[in-house]
């Protein structure tokens, strides 16, 4: 994991993002959906090599991690 902080530009950019494009709620949602099918159509419809499965796994996880930053949902209880 990477202890960077952002830049102030991209802070910027992410900040003008969420506030005149999409919610962070809509944009959690939507990781969320189409982190699942592309797993999951990836997963059962290919012959993935072992590697390709452990570039899509981080990319799950790290992808998740991102929707949880802008909405909880996992860690409500």
């Amino acid at each position: 994991m990477s202890t960077k902080t952002l830049s102030k530009e991209a802070e910027i950019r992410l900040t003008n993002f969420f506030n005149q494009t999409v919610a962070p709620e809509q944009m959690a949602k939507a990781l969320r959906q189409v982190n699942f099918v592309l797993s999951l159509s990836l997963i059962r419809e290919n012959e993935t090599l072992q590697q390709e499965i452990d570039k899509l796994e981080n990319s799950f996880y790290w992808l998740n991690e991102l929707a949880e930053i802008l909405n909880p949902y996992l860690d409500v209880e």
